[in-house]
């Protein structure tokens, strides 16, 4: 036999680039072992870079507040050492968001539209 008479034939599949039928339920996917992991990992990224962020801006008042010295030294004419801090937060900021957006997209996304493909409604 030749291999596309061993083949299913292609009425059967689905179009190329659509997901297979949904076989499982909103209730049986929800209480999946993946979706646990997923919500479980998602969660964890989040708390990570939560606590990032809030290190980092309470980092900052904490030094503004308690060492005034440090930040006030002059690092040129005009500009005292707490402005570049204060942009170095604002920038870890954004890249902490960068870092999120791109987890998400190349991970998180595609496990959620997967698992959202699983669904039949």
């Amino acid at each position: 036999m030749d291999k596309a008479a061993t083949e299913s034939p292609a009425v059967n599949r689905p179009p190329a680039g659509r997901p297979a039928r949904a076989t499982r339920s909103a209730a049986d996917v929800v209480a999946s072992p993946e979706f646990k992991a997923l919500v479980k990992r998602r969660w964890a990224v989040s708390m990570t870079m939560l606590t990032l962020l809030f290190v980092s801006y309470y980092g900052f008042v904490l030094v503004v507040a308690g060492n005034k010295e440090f930040v006030s030294q002059k690092i040129d004419a005009s500009t005292t050492l707490a402005i570049p801090l204060g942009v170095a937060v604002i920038v870890f900021a954004w890249l902490l968001t960068a870092v999120y957006v791109a987890w998400a997209n190349r991970s998180y996304d595609p496990e959620v539209e997967r698992l959202r493909n699983e669904i039949r409604h």
